[in-house]
């Protein structure tokens, strides 16, 4: 049964209006002004918020919200490229394959659920008016039944609703997170001067910049031209390509996980200097802190680091080659074998490297107008950027996906009449 665009619009609604009614459902039995009041400020907090919507600050029964589904698909998307059975699962199996793998990753999204909602019951004892067993059960049955709810949800999403359902969730869970109280103070207490006109001005330029920036990551494509034996037999020709067929190497392959792990790692020295008493010690976690003098070297090597495993693990030249011998193809100009895996290699060396520049300007962008007193900047992360960015390019597609096939399903019909 074909569902219209319309009903599937109506259906993606919903079922975000249930989502963000499971945030103000609270875990009974905590101190939540308490616990809300004394880690507003933690970082890693308020990372967690971006995937769930502010839940995780007020613990709510989705406070784990699609994080547990998140680090299933990762592990897996990781796994898929070493372990020889799930590399068969994918390739060999067809179909019947692919729903053993996403009925694994399920099941490890299960267990992360688990694991995750006993860890945050013993973190936040402090404020639990009355922490026992039973507490622990029932937080930890809780929180586990909200992430299977919301990762069934994100499931119907996809299948009868618009866009990838994990990716809307977090697509309408960051724009529910950005700070109302920040950007209506910002709008109604600033005062219609030349400073608030130039700093309007400069918010507004570094949004477009950034904006800018993050389409590129997402759209731009290097087209690498293949020719088979039977166009060079029919053109007789290489120089005409107007007709060939192309590979299209993204600018940049590891989307937003590496910049998630650099993020992560560069956060540690911060935490460190409070636990370490050693001077030796102190001095170099200083220097590559926030306001150290290695700090940004580090965080772009980090940053260039992730991009290159998971370029590594998303693309192989090797298979490449192998494949394009398969279908006797080679790359025009570029001998097949040895050459054409080089070239594949360098190519994807060179977007890589570009691609994380990128990246590492908008992650630094927060850095680097950390002296301005501009809360409505940093109320929005690089990570939330490159998020909405990414989720809004793919929907959008996707909707005009709908609308040309009912416009062709129309001119099909007519034909036929």
């Amino acid at each position: 049964m074909t569902i219209s665009l319309k009903k599937r619009i109506a259906i993606t609604l919903l079922l975000l209006i249930i989502v963000r009614l499971g945030v103000f459902l609270p875990v009974p039995g905590i101190d939540h002004d308490s616990f809300y009041s004394s880690t507003k400020s933690n970082e890693l907090i308020g990372f967690l918020n971006i995937f769930s919507g502010g839940a995780f600050s007020t613990v709510g029964i989705f406070a784990l919200g699609i994080v547990p589904y998140i680090n299933a698909s990762i592990i897996i998307q990781i796994t898929s490229k070493i372990l020889p059975s799930l590399i068969n699962l994918q390739e060999e199996e067809g179909e019947a394959g692919r729903n053993k793998v996403v009925q694994i990753t399920r099941t490890l999204a299960l267990g992360w659920a688990v694991v995750q909602s006993l860890a945050i019951s013993f973190w936040i004892r402090p404020y639990v008016f009355d922490w026992n067993l039973s507490f622990i059960i029932e937080t930890t049955l809780g929180l586990t039944a909200g992430a299977m709810i919301e990762m069934w949800l994100a499931e119907i999403i996809t299948e009868i609703g618009i866009g990838n359902g994990t990716s809307i969730l977090i697509f309408f869970n960051i724009i529910a997170n950005i700070p109302k109280s920040t950007i209506k103070t910002w709008i109604l207490e600033g005062k219609l001067d030349f400073d608030f006109i130039k700093v309007g001005g400069f918010v507004a330029i570094l949004f477009f910049f950034l904006l800018s920036i993050a389409v590129i990551l997402q759209e731009a494509v290097k087209k690498i031209t293949i020719i088979s034996a039977k166009q060079l037999t029919e053109f007789g020709n290489s120089d005409t390509v107007s007709n060939y067929s192309y590979i299209p190497f993204k600018l940049y392959q590891g989307g937003i996980m590496p910049i998630i792990f650099a993020s992560a790692i560069i956060g540690l020295p911060t935490y460190l200097l409070q636990v370490t008493n050693n001077n030796f010690l102190q001095s170099i976690l200083l220097s590559i802190s926030p306001n150290g003098m290695f700090f940004l070297p580090l965080y772009y090597c980090l940053i260039l680091l992730f991009s290159f495993i998971y370029s590594s693990l998303i693309l192989n030249p090797e298979d490449i080659s192998k494949n394009l011998r398969k279908t006797g193809s080679s790359i025009l100009g570029v001998k097949p074998g040895i050459d054409t895996v080089e070239y594949l290699k360098t190519t994807l060396n060179r977007l890589t490297f570009l691609g994380s520049l990128l990246l590492f300007i908008i992650a630094v962008m927060p850095v680097l107008i950390s002296f301005l007193k501009i809360d409505i900047i940093k109320t929005v992360s690089p990570t939330s950027i490159l998020i909405l960015v990414g989720v809004a390019i793919q929907t959008t597609k996707q909707i005009q996906m709908y609308i040309l096939s009912k416009e062709f399903e129309n001119l099909t019909s007519q034909d036929k009449s």
